[in-house]
Protein backbone atom coordinates (compact mmCIF):
# COMPACT_ATOMS: atom_id res chain seq x y z
CA UNK A 1 0.00 0.00 0.00
CA UNK A 2 2.63 2.32 0.68
CA UNK A 3 4.04 2.34 -2.72
CA UNK A 4 1.18 2.49 -4.33
CA UNK A 5 0.39 5.98 -2.36
CA UNK A 6 3.95 7.00 -3.01
CA UNK A 7 3.05 6.48 -6.61
CA UNK A 8 -0.35 8.89 -6.42
CA UNK A 9 1.66 11.71 -4.83
CA UNK A 10 4.46 11.37 -7.44
CA UNK A 11 1.72 11.69 -10.27
CA UNK A 12 0.50 14.52 -8.38
CA UNK A 13 3.40 16.74 -8.03
CA UNK A 14 4.45 15.97 -11.34
CA UNK A 15 7.97 14.43 -10.26
CA UNK A 16 9.56 10.73 -9.49
CA UNK A 17 10.18 9.81 -6.74
CA UNK A 18 13.45 10.17 -7.25
CA UNK A 19 13.84 14.14 -8.07
CA UNK A 20 11.23 15.11 -5.05
CA UNK A 21 11.89 12.81 -1.77
CA UNK A 22 15.38 14.18 -1.91
CA UNK A 23 14.21 17.79 -2.19
CA UNK A 24 12.05 16.85 0.88
CA UNK A 25 14.30 15.24 3.12
CA UNK A 26 16.94 18.02 3.14
CA UNK A 27 14.34 20.07 4.47
CA UNK A 28 15.18 21.96 7.83
CA UNK A 29 11.79 20.88 9.65
CA UNK A 30 10.75 17.45 8.77
CA UNK A 31 12.63 14.36 8.88
CA UNK A 32 12.45 11.71 5.95
CA UNK A 33 10.11 9.38 8.41
CA UNK A 34 7.83 12.14 8.63
CA UNK A 35 8.20 13.28 4.93
CA UNK A 36 6.74 9.64 4.20
CA UNK A 37 4.18 9.61 6.55
CA UNK A 38 2.99 12.78 5.30
CA UNK A 39 3.00 10.76 1.84
CA UNK A 40 0.94 7.98 3.26
CA UNK A 41 -1.38 10.35 4.46
CA UNK A 42 -2.07 11.84 1.12
CA UNK A 43 -3.05 8.36 -0.35
CA UNK A 44 -5.30 8.07 2.59
CA UNK A 45 -6.75 11.30 2.00
CA UNK A 46 -7.05 10.64 -1.84
CA UNK A 47 -8.41 7.31 -1.26
CA UNK A 48 -11.56 8.79 1.02
CA UNK A 49 -12.44 11.25 -1.04
CA UNK A 50 -12.12 9.02 -4.11
CA UNK A 51 -14.52 6.21 -1.93
CA UNK A 52 -16.97 8.23 0.02
CA UNK A 53 -17.56 11.99 -1.50
CA UNK A 54 -21.61 12.66 -2.24
CA UNK A 55 -20.71 12.68 -6.01
CA UNK A 56 -18.33 10.56 -8.18
CA UNK A 57 -15.04 12.64 -8.77
CA UNK A 58 -12.82 12.07 -11.13
CA UNK A 59 -8.76 11.08 -10.39
CA UNK A 60 -7.34 13.97 -12.89
CA UNK A 61 -9.39 16.44 -11.37
CA UNK A 62 -8.35 15.75 -7.78
CA UNK A 63 -4.82 15.38 -8.79
CA UNK A 64 -4.15 18.49 -10.43
CA UNK A 65 -6.09 20.15 -7.68
CA UNK A 66 -3.63 18.51 -5.36
CA UNK A 67 -0.69 19.55 -7.45
CA UNK A 68 -2.00 23.39 -7.75
CA UNK A 69 -3.18 23.59 -4.02
CA UNK A 70 0.66 22.84 -3.19
CA UNK A 71 1.85 25.50 -5.29
CA UNK A 72 -0.40 28.01 -4.89
CA UNK A 73 0.23 27.84 -1.02
CA UNK A 74 3.82 29.12 -1.43
CA UNK A 75 2.99 32.36 -2.85
CA UNK A 76 0.04 34.13 -5.27
CA UNK A 77 2.34 33.58 -8.07
CA UNK A 78 3.36 29.68 -8.11
CA UNK A 79 0.74 27.31 -10.07
CA UNK A 80 0.31 24.06 -11.83
CA UNK A 81 -0.48 25.13 -15.62
CA UNK A 82 -2.12 22.30 -17.39
CA UNK A 83 -2.19 21.25 -21.08
CA UNK A 84 -4.48 24.20 -22.11
CA UNK A 85 -3.16 26.97 -19.59
CA UNK A 86 0.25 25.89 -20.49
CA UNK A 87 -0.38 26.42 -24.51
CA UNK A 88 -2.41 29.77 -23.44
CA UNK A 89 0.76 30.97 -21.70
CA UNK A 90 3.15 29.85 -24.68
CA UNK A 91 0.69 32.23 -26.87
CA UNK A 92 0.59 35.08 -24.55
CA UNK A 93 4.60 35.16 -24.16
CA UNK A 94 5.56 34.33 -27.78
CA UNK A 95 3.28 37.08 -28.54
CA UNK A 96 1.88 34.96 -32.02
CA UNK A 97 -0.25 32.79 -32.98
CA UNK A 98 -2.40 31.34 -35.88
CA UNK A 99 -5.61 33.06 -36.89
CA UNK A 100 -7.08 36.37 -38.05
CA UNK A 101 -6.08 39.13 -37.04
CA UNK A 102 -8.62 40.82 -35.13
CA UNK A 103 -9.69 42.27 -32.00
CA UNK A 104 -13.37 41.24 -30.89
CA UNK A 105 -15.75 41.71 -27.48
CA UNK A 106 -19.04 40.02 -27.08
CA UNK A 107 -22.29 41.66 -26.41
CA UNK A 108 -25.80 40.34 -27.56
CA UNK A 109 -24.61 37.04 -27.42
CA UNK A 110 -22.32 37.20 -30.66
CA UNK A 111 -18.64 38.29 -31.31
CA UNK A 112 -18.63 42.22 -32.01
CA UNK A 113 -15.85 43.06 -33.98
CA UNK A 114 -14.12 45.70 -32.11
CA UNK A 115 -11.00 46.29 -35.12
CA UNK A 116 -9.25 44.43 -37.67
CA UNK A 117 -4.98 44.26 -37.06
CA UNK A 118 -3.56 46.02 -39.85
CA UNK A 119 -2.18 43.81 -42.85
CA UNK A 120 -3.66 40.63 -41.18
CA UNK A 121 -6.24 38.21 -42.71
CA UNK A 122 -9.36 39.94 -41.23
CA UNK A 123 -7.87 43.65 -42.68
CA UNK A 124 -7.53 42.03 -46.12
CA UNK A 125 -11.07 40.76 -46.15
CA UNK A 126 -12.95 43.86 -45.26
CA UNK A 127 -14.13 43.11 -41.75
CA UNK A 128 -15.11 46.44 -40.44
CA UNK A 129 -15.48 47.67 -36.63
CA UNK A 130 -19.07 46.98 -35.76
CA UNK A 131 -19.79 44.23 -37.57
CA UNK A 132 -21.01 41.06 -35.55
CA UNK A 133 -19.71 37.24 -36.30
CA UNK A 134 -22.90 35.49 -35.97
CA UNK A 135 -21.23 31.81 -37.49
CA UNK A 136 -17.93 30.13 -37.50
CA UNK A 137 -17.84 27.57 -39.97
CA UNK A 138 -22.05 27.34 -40.06
CA UNK A 139 -21.94 27.07 -36.33
CA UNK A 140 -23.69 29.27 -34.04
CA UNK A 141 -21.39 31.27 -32.02
CA UNK A 142 -24.85 32.29 -29.80
CA UNK A 143 -24.69 30.15 -26.17
CA UNK A 144 -20.52 30.17 -26.56
CA UNK A 145 -18.58 32.22 -24.28
CA UNK A 146 -16.34 34.46 -25.77
CA UNK A 147 -12.93 32.70 -24.69
CA UNK A 148 -14.66 29.88 -26.55
CA UNK A 149 -15.41 31.75 -29.81
CA UNK A 150 -11.99 33.06 -30.07
CA UNK A 151 -10.48 29.52 -30.04
CA UNK A 152 -12.94 28.57 -33.00
CA UNK A 153 -11.16 31.19 -34.92
CA UNK A 154 -7.53 30.30 -34.12
CA UNK A 155 -5.58 27.20 -35.67
CA UNK A 156 -3.55 26.30 -37.87
CA UNK A 157 -1.74 28.67 -40.21
CA UNK A 158 -2.88 27.91 -43.82
CA UNK A 159 -6.36 26.86 -42.78
CA UNK A 160 -9.39 28.16 -43.95
CA UNK A 161 -12.36 29.44 -41.63
CA UNK A 162 -15.69 30.94 -42.92
CA UNK A 163 -17.23 33.57 -40.47
CA UNK A 164 -21.18 34.68 -41.18
CA UNK A 165 -21.42 38.62 -40.74
CA UNK A 166 -24.11 40.58 -40.26
CA UNK A 167 -23.09 44.51 -41.19
CA UNK A 168 -25.44 47.82 -40.38
CA UNK A 169 -26.74 48.89 -43.61
CA UNK A 170 -26.59 45.23 -44.90
CA UNK A 171 -29.92 43.55 -45.37
CA UNK A 172 -29.24 40.18 -44.89
CA UNK A 173 -26.51 38.50 -43.27
CA UNK A 174 -23.36 36.85 -45.56
CA UNK A 175 -20.39 34.85 -45.79
CA UNK A 176 -16.81 35.61 -45.71
CA UNK A 177 -13.86 33.00 -45.93
CA UNK A 178 -10.53 33.85 -44.79
CA UNK A 179 -6.71 31.97 -44.65
CA UNK A 180 -5.65 32.26 -40.83
CA UNK A 181 -2.43 33.46 -40.79
CA UNK A 182 0.61 33.51 -38.33
CA UNK A 183 -0.96 36.83 -35.89
CA UNK A 184 1.86 38.85 -34.06
CA UNK A 185 0.42 40.15 -30.62
CA UNK A 186 1.17 43.76 -31.00
CA UNK A 187 2.33 44.95 -26.76
CA UNK A 188 3.93 48.23 -28.06
CA UNK A 189 1.46 51.57 -29.33
CA UNK A 190 2.91 54.38 -30.61
CA UNK A 191 2.05 58.11 -31.67
CA UNK A 192 3.41 61.55 -31.47
CA UNK A 193 1.84 64.17 -29.68
CA UNK A 194 3.44 67.06 -31.43
CA UNK A 195 7.04 67.05 -30.98
CA UNK A 196 7.10 64.11 -28.36
CA UNK A 197 7.42 60.52 -28.81
CA UNK A 198 4.49 58.66 -26.85
CA UNK A 199 5.25 54.71 -26.77
CA UNK A 200 2.61 52.59 -24.51
CA UNK A 201 4.10 49.16 -23.78
CA UNK A 202 0.74 46.52 -22.62
CA UNK A 203 3.03 43.44 -21.91
CA UNK A 204 6.44 42.24 -22.28
CA UNK A 205 6.02 39.30 -25.11
CA UNK A 206 8.61 38.52 -27.41
CA UNK A 207 7.81 41.00 -29.89
CA UNK A 208 8.00 43.80 -27.62
CA UNK A 209 12.05 45.11 -27.82
CA UNK A 210 11.20 44.91 -31.55
CA UNK A 211 7.68 47.43 -31.55
CA UNK A 212 9.71 49.47 -29.56
CA UNK A 213 12.83 49.89 -32.03
CA UNK A 214 10.10 50.02 -34.62
CA UNK A 215 8.19 52.70 -32.78
CA UNK A 216 11.11 54.74 -31.92
CA UNK A 217 12.39 55.10 -35.76
CA UNK A 218 9.29 55.52 -37.12
CA UNK A 219 8.49 58.56 -34.68
CA UNK A 220 11.84 59.95 -35.28
CA UNK A 221 10.99 60.08 -39.13
CA UNK A 222 7.79 61.94 -38.52
CA UNK A 223 8.33 64.42 -36.00
CA UNK A 224 12.39 65.14 -37.13
CA UNK A 225 15.22 67.17 -35.57
CA UNK A 226 12.70 68.84 -33.47
CA UNK A 227 11.87 65.52 -31.34
CA UNK A 228 11.79 67.11 -27.69
CA UNK A 229 12.11 63.66 -26.13
CA UNK A 230 9.80 60.41 -25.22
CA UNK A 231 7.13 59.41 -22.50
CA UNK A 232 7.03 56.10 -22.08
CA UNK A 233 3.71 54.79 -20.73
CA UNK A 234 4.07 51.66 -18.50
CA UNK A 235 0.58 51.88 -16.89
CA UNK A 236 -1.61 48.74 -16.10
CA UNK A 237 1.10 46.40 -17.71
CA UNK A 238 0.78 43.54 -15.21
CA UNK A 239 4.90 42.55 -16.47
CA UNK A 240 5.90 39.20 -18.58
CA UNK A 241 9.25 38.65 -20.02
CA UNK A 242 12.01 39.08 -17.92
CA UNK A 243 14.53 39.13 -20.91
CA UNK A 244 12.39 41.75 -22.86
CA UNK A 245 12.17 43.96 -19.39
CA UNK A 246 15.75 44.07 -19.55
CA UNK A 247 16.19 44.27 -23.75
CA UNK A 248 13.70 47.72 -22.80
CA UNK A 249 15.94 48.76 -20.17
CA UNK A 250 19.21 48.74 -22.53
CA UNK A 251 17.56 50.38 -24.97
CA UNK A 252 17.69 53.53 -23.13
CA UNK A 253 20.82 53.26 -21.30
CA UNK A 254 25.29 53.16 -21.97
CA UNK A 255 26.35 51.22 -18.99
CA UNK A 256 25.79 49.78 -15.85
CA UNK A 257 23.30 47.40 -14.05
CA UNK A 258 20.14 47.17 -15.23
CA UNK A 259 19.11 44.12 -13.00
CA UNK A 260 19.84 41.24 -10.51
CA UNK A 261 18.04 38.08 -9.67
CA UNK A 262 18.99 35.97 -6.30
CA UNK A 263 17.32 32.46 -6.20
CA UNK A 264 17.52 30.45 -2.77
CA UNK A 265 21.22 29.90 -3.14
CA UNK A 266 22.54 33.72 -3.53
CA UNK A 267 25.86 32.18 -4.97
CA UNK A 268 23.93 31.85 -8.28
CA UNK A 269 22.77 35.48 -8.34
CA UNK A 270 22.84 36.63 -11.52
CA UNK A 271 23.12 40.21 -12.86
CA UNK A 272 22.35 41.74 -16.14
CA UNK A 273 24.11 44.70 -17.67
CA UNK A 274 23.48 47.09 -20.10
CA UNK A 275 25.47 47.34 -23.09
CA UNK A 276 26.39 50.76 -25.19
CA UNK A 277 23.79 52.60 -27.29
CA UNK A 278 20.92 54.67 -26.71
CA UNK A 279 17.61 54.17 -28.77
CA UNK A 280 16.57 57.77 -27.40
CA UNK A 281 20.28 59.41 -28.19
CA UNK A 282 20.08 61.20 -24.73
CA UNK A 283 16.89 62.78 -25.53
CA UNK A 284 14.74 63.29 -21.72
CA UNK A 285 12.17 60.07 -20.83
CA UNK A 286 9.05 60.46 -18.75
CA UNK A 287 8.23 56.91 -17.53
CA UNK A 288 4.38 56.33 -16.57
CA UNK A 289 3.63 53.97 -13.65
CA UNK A 290 0.91 53.44 -11.59
CA UNK A 291 -0.74 50.38 -9.44
CA UNK A 292 -1.20 48.59 -12.24
CA UNK A 293 2.42 48.29 -13.40
CA UNK A 294 3.76 44.94 -12.06
CA UNK A 295 6.64 42.89 -12.36
CA UNK A 296 8.72 43.82 -15.55
CA UNK A 297 7.77 47.10 -15.54
CA UNK A 298 8.97 47.61 -12.57
CA UNK A 299 12.27 46.57 -13.53
CA UNK A 300 12.21 49.09 -16.87
CA UNK A 301 11.34 51.65 -14.47
CA UNK A 302 13.33 50.76 -11.65
CA UNK A 303 16.96 50.64 -14.05
CA UNK A 304 15.90 53.87 -14.96
CA UNK A 305 15.06 55.85 -12.23
CA UNK A 306 18.54 54.13 -10.24
CA UNK A 307 20.55 55.56 -13.45
CA UNK A 308 18.72 58.91 -13.21
CA UNK A 309 18.16 58.52 -17.26
CA UNK A 310 14.59 59.13 -16.76
CA UNK A 311 11.74 60.71 -14.71
CA UNK A 312 9.34 57.97 -12.98
CA UNK A 313 5.89 59.96 -12.80
CA UNK A 314 2.11 58.74 -11.34
CA UNK A 315 1.58 56.29 -8.60
CA UNK A 316 3.08 53.92 -6.47
CA UNK A 317 3.52 50.70 -8.30
CA UNK A 318 2.29 47.34 -7.71
CA UNK A 319 5.10 45.74 -5.92
CA UNK A 320 5.91 42.53 -7.57
CA UNK A 321 9.24 41.42 -6.83
CA UNK A 322 9.89 38.04 -7.78
CA UNK A 323 10.60 36.07 -10.80
CA UNK A 324 8.59 33.23 -11.81
CA UNK A 325 10.41 29.97 -14.19
CA UNK A 326 8.17 28.16 -15.83
CA UNK A 327 9.13 23.91 -15.81
CA UNK A 328 7.81 22.10 -18.47
CA UNK A 329 7.08 18.73 -17.25
CA UNK A 330 5.59 15.38 -18.92
CA UNK A 331 2.18 15.33 -20.39
CA UNK A 332 2.66 19.24 -21.79
CA UNK A 333 2.05 20.74 -18.21
CA UNK A 334 4.47 22.85 -16.33
CA UNK A 335 5.05 24.60 -13.27
CA UNK A 336 5.13 28.49 -12.58
CA UNK A 337 7.46 28.23 -9.78
CA UNK A 338 8.91 31.38 -7.88
CA UNK A 339 12.76 30.81 -8.12
CA UNK A 340 13.68 34.25 -7.07
CA UNK A 341 13.45 37.97 -6.43
CA UNK A 342 14.74 40.51 -8.37
CA UNK A 343 16.70 43.83 -7.31
CA UNK A 344 17.26 47.13 -8.72
CA UNK A 345 20.52 48.36 -9.39
CA UNK A 346 20.96 50.01 -6.11
CA UNK A 347 20.08 46.71 -4.83
CA UNK A 348 16.50 47.46 -3.77
CA UNK A 349 13.80 44.93 -3.67
CA UNK A 350 10.54 46.07 -4.52
CA UNK A 351 8.57 42.94 -3.49
CA UNK A 352 5.73 45.11 -1.49
CA UNK A 353 7.02 48.32 -2.06
CA UNK A 354 7.08 49.06 -5.45
CA UNK A 355 8.67 52.08 -6.90
CA UNK A 356 7.85 55.00 -5.43
CA UNK A 357 7.60 57.77 -8.40
CA UNK A 358 9.89 60.75 -8.22
CA UNK A 359 6.97 62.74 -9.16
CA UNK A 360 3.66 61.99 -7.78
CA UNK A 361 1.12 62.82 -10.10
CA UNK A 362 -2.34 60.78 -9.06
CA UNK A 363 -4.71 60.53 -12.16
CA UNK A 364 -7.62 63.35 -11.68
CA UNK A 365 -10.45 64.11 -13.72
CA UNK A 366 -9.79 67.88 -15.38
CA UNK A 367 -12.81 70.44 -16.36
CA UNK A 368 -12.04 73.39 -17.71
CA UNK A 369 -13.81 76.99 -16.00
CA UNK A 370 -15.37 78.96 -18.30
CA UNK A 371 -14.54 82.59 -17.81
CA UNK A 372 -15.72 85.96 -19.80
CA UNK A 373 -14.55 86.30 -23.10
CA UNK A 374 -10.57 87.08 -23.01
CA UNK A 375 -9.48 91.12 -23.61
CA UNK A 376 -6.32 91.75 -24.67
CA UNK A 377 -4.24 94.72 -26.02
CA UNK A 378 -5.32 93.83 -29.31
CA UNK A 379 -9.05 94.89 -28.80
CA UNK A 380 -8.44 98.14 -27.63
CA UNK A 381 -9.14 100.78 -29.89
CA UNK A 382 -6.02 102.54 -31.98
CA UNK A 383 -3.94 99.86 -30.63
CA UNK A 384 -0.74 99.15 -32.40
CA UNK A 385 -0.36 96.39 -34.62
CA UNK A 386 3.09 94.08 -34.63
CA UNK A 387 5.13 94.59 -37.65
CA UNK A 388 6.35 90.63 -37.46
CA UNK A 389 3.86 89.61 -40.91
CA UNK A 390 4.76 86.04 -39.03
CA UNK A 391 3.04 86.66 -35.78
CA UNK A 392 -0.51 85.40 -36.99
CA UNK A 393 0.29 82.06 -38.27
CA UNK A 394 2.73 82.17 -34.48
CA UNK A 395 -0.27 82.84 -32.21
CA UNK A 396 -2.58 80.10 -34.67
CA UNK A 397 -0.12 77.11 -33.93
CA UNK A 398 0.03 78.26 -30.12
CA UNK A 399 -3.85 78.18 -29.90
CA UNK A 400 -3.45 74.93 -31.95
CA UNK A 401 -1.33 73.04 -29.21
CA UNK A 402 -3.05 74.65 -26.57
CA UNK A 403 -6.39 72.80 -27.89
CA UNK A 404 -4.81 69.56 -28.03
CA UNK A 405 -3.08 69.88 -24.97
CA UNK A 406 -6.11 70.66 -23.03
CA UNK A 407 -8.05 67.81 -24.52
CA UNK A 408 -4.84 65.53 -23.25
CA UNK A 409 -5.45 66.60 -20.05
CA UNK A 410 -9.21 66.28 -20.13
CA UNK A 411 -8.89 62.67 -21.06
CA UNK A 412 -5.55 61.33 -19.82
CA UNK A 413 -4.23 64.28 -16.58
CA UNK A 414 -0.86 61.98 -15.90
CA UNK A 415 0.19 62.06 -19.78
CA UNK A 416 -0.11 65.75 -19.63
CA UNK A 417 1.88 66.18 -17.29
CA UNK A 418 4.27 64.05 -18.74
CA UNK A 419 4.17 65.85 -21.71
CA UNK A 420 4.41 69.40 -19.80
CA UNK A 421 7.73 68.14 -18.48
CA UNK A 422 9.04 66.75 -21.51
CA UNK A 423 8.50 70.51 -22.54
CA UNK A 424 9.61 72.04 -20.01
CA UNK A 425 13.35 70.44 -19.91
CA UNK A 426 13.49 70.49 -23.53
CA UNK A 427 13.52 74.51 -22.66
CA UNK A 428 16.91 74.13 -20.61
CA UNK A 429 18.64 72.13 -22.71
CA UNK A 430 21.82 72.53 -24.15
CA UNK A 431 21.54 74.64 -27.86
CA UNK A 432 23.87 73.80 -31.12
CA UNK A 433 26.16 77.02 -30.99
CA UNK A 434 26.17 78.04 -34.72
Amino acid sequence: MKTSRLAVFALATGMTLGLALPALAQSSTTTSAETYRLLNLFGDVFEQVKAKYVEEVDDKQLIEAAINGMLTSLDPHSSYLNMDNFEEMQVDTRGEFGGLGIEVTMEEGFVKVISPIYDTPAEKAGLQPGDFITHIDGKPIRGLGLNEAVEMMRGKVNTDIRLTIIRKGEQAPFDVTLTRAVIKIQSVRAETKDDIGYIRITKFNEQTFSGLQRAITDMRDQIGPEMKGLVLDLRNNPGGLLDQAISVSDAFLDKGEIVSTRPRDTENTERYNARPGDLAEGLPIIVLVNDGSASASEIVAGALQDHRRAVIMGTRSFGKGSVQTILPMPGNVALRLTTARYYTPSGKSIQEVGIVPDIIVPQAHVESIETAQRRSEADLNGALRNEDQTIDDAANKANDRRSAAEEIAQEDYQLSRALDMIRGIALFAPRPQG
